[in-house]
């Protein structure tokens, strides 16, 4: 089941058609990621960017989360794109150790607000999706995130 949560209510998105293998991450080095490599492992990716207050804001609720889950099979990336000189600036100044990568496809996902979060469970089936502010180290996120994860098996 997917949730998909949008600025504007009654708007359906077609997030819920996204794959995996529809996104387009780089590192920062420019080195293209095959999401593939996560098979068997719940993928949580974060759209962000550097002016985004909200998406700031939430970056501590996953840095905990991340923190929750830390022994569990779930890779957290955090996407933008914006070009990878900001997005390592942005890295510099941070204590989070976050796996920032760079959205190479941004617009062909249909995102339409930031922050957006995806999750996929290990099978690479899209199983959330949501635009905008979310406490990721609240009970009901943390329920979510481990319901996903015990998809995997």
């Amino acid at each position: 089941c997917i949730a998909f949560a949008a600025c504007t209510p009654g708007k359906k998105s077609d997030s819920d058609k996204i794959g995996m293998e529809d996104i387009a991450l780089t590192d920062l080095s420019g080195m293209a990621i095959d999401l593939s490599q996560y098979k068997g492992k719940t993928v949580f990716i974060n759209f962000w960017a550097t002016w985004c207050r909200p998406c700031l804001q939430e970056m501590p609720t996953i840095a905990l989360a991340m923190a929750e889950f830390k022994d569990q099979p779930i890779v957290f990336l955090f996407a933008s794109n914006e070009s990878l000189e900001q997005i390592e600036k942005f890295a510099k100044k941070q204590s989070f150790e976050f796996e920032y990568v760079h959205s190479t496809n941004l617009e062909a996902l249909n995102i339409q607000a930031l922050p957006t979060t995806f999750i996929f469970n290990g099978q690479g089936e899209l199983r959330f999706a949501a635009a905008g502010y979310r406490e990721w180290n609240d009970e009901a996120s943390h329920t979510l995130i481990k319901s996903i994860i015990d998809t995997n098996e």
